[in-house]
């Protein structure tokens, strides 16, 4: 499926260089009230920073939190980041760092992660055939797996392996009622030759699960949390919706926090490091993000979505049903995150959740971030950002589509 600024004022009195010692300190005072007041953990591994303190205008971003506030959009968390720094966090009400989100198809940008370190060990490949590998551990699924034997890990993760899965509305047994997922996947039937067109189905990334877990030697949630989860320090992390054999889906029910959904986009920016550590090899990343020589969109890489959100300049990401984004901006050195229960009408690229975050992005985040001249670290705009994010944690928001029941935050 297609963060708080404050520093200080000075008095015109004060030398350059004491005005700067003063600026700072009054906003590590003020990022730490924020932070208290929201319920924020003391050290998430992301420095936080006044916008114009990285040259961003923090107005903007208040007319953003304005916008949503005042037609009660629910977004429940929305982060900016630039050149490393945490430069605006807002929540809605009842809602802090702490909380976890369902984040719907994001997993499967998170599966493409986990598929890269391990192939980054040898242990599995893209031309690999995923039958392969279902084989190993569920050799009882040979006949099922006949008719796309050669299907390779490739196609499934660029959503041109051909297969179709005729969708069950309302309780369709491949996703949370599911009693074996790997079974239902393996019910899907070639309808086209792989590498012919882009078919968006759920049953791909259950496959691609199943190859990452025997090549693994261990479930994927299993590997994932050894391999990404606690290499980026991310806290209250669940991987939600095993089936009665105990697995996970590769394509949904992972719940993150936003911050955390934060440090993936700025793993992918930084070509696979984190704090200097190569966690993901950086030849992967860049296969995730640029389609392939035999790719059937153009806008999707492995399970990545390419200037899906902003066509202005390079763009990257993840995203999730109903208004679940990681976005990646190379040329601003930026990432962005969105979780929120946004209006769901309208298609892949269309949807009414995509049109809304486009807009958040393109006429609002990356118009504060291109502004010339750079602004300067001023107290009236920390003031007017701060108060503004103080109204954001009070403002309830009106969910865009009728909940489920993963739909809520949780700790």
């Amino acid at each position: 499926m297609k963060s708080n600024r404050f520093a200080s004022g000075m008095s015109r009195s004060l030398t350059g260089s004491v005005a700067l010692a003063f600026g700072a300190l009054a906003l590590q005072a003020m990022l730490a009230g924020a932070a208290l007041a929201q319920g924020a953990a003391a050290d998430d591994g992301i420095a936080s920073a006044a916008p114009e303190a990285v040259g961003v205008d923090s107005a903007p971003l208040v007319r953003l939190s304005e916008w949503i506030r005042k037609d009660k959009l629910d977004v429940r968390s929305l982060l900016v980041v630039k050149d490393g720094k945490l430069i605006f966090e807002r929540y809605g009400a009842g809602v802090g760092r702490d909380h976890n989100f369902e984040l719907y198809s994001v997993t499967k940008t998170i599966t493409a992660l986990t598929f890269g370190t391990l192939a980054g060990q040898g242990k599995i490949a893209l031309s690999d055939p995923a039958a392969k590998w279902i084989l190993k551990t569920n050799p009882q699924f040979r006949e099922a797996i006949e008719d796309k034997k050669h299907i390779e890990l490739r196609q499934l993760m660029a959503m041109s392996s051909g297969l179709l899965y005729k969708q069950v509305e309302g309780s369709d047994p491949l996703y949370f009622q599911a009693p074996d997922r790997l079974k239902v996947a393996l019910s899907t039937v070639p309808r086209i030759p792989p590498d012919t067109r882009f078919e968006y189905t759920d049953a791909n990334p259950v496959l691609v699960g199943a190859a990452i877990a025997a090549a693994a030697g261990q479930p994927e949630d299993h590997y994932a949390e050894e391999h990404l989860f606690k290499p980026l320090g991310m806290r209250n992390y669940r991987w939600t919706g095993a089936d009665k054999t105990g697995t996970v889906s590769g394509g949904w029910g992972l719940r993150l926090r936003a911050i955390d959904m934060a440090k993936v986009g700025m793993l992918m920016l930084d070509d696979g490091r984190w704090q200097g550590r190569q966690v993901v090899p950086a030849a992967w990343i860049q296969q995730m993000r640029t389609p392939s020589a035999k790719a059937t969109a153009k806008d999707y890489g492995y399970y990545t979505w390419i200037n899906h959100i902003v066509e202005s300049e390079p763009e990257f990401g993840a995203m999730g049903f109903k208004g679940q984004f990681i976005t990646v901006l190379p040329k601003e050195h930026a990432v962005i995150v969105m979780t929120a229960i946004l209006p769901t009408d309208g298609g892949l690229r269309t949807g009414a959740y995509l049109n809304t975050y486009r807009r958040m992005v393109n006429d609002y985040v990356l118009p504060a971030m291109q502004v010339i001249p750079r602004p300067s670290v001023n107290a009236q705009a920390q003031q007017k950002l701060r108060h503004e994010l103080e109204l954001s944690a009070q403002a309830q928001g009106v969910p865009g589509t009728e909940l489920a029941f993963n739909d809520g935050p949780e700790k």
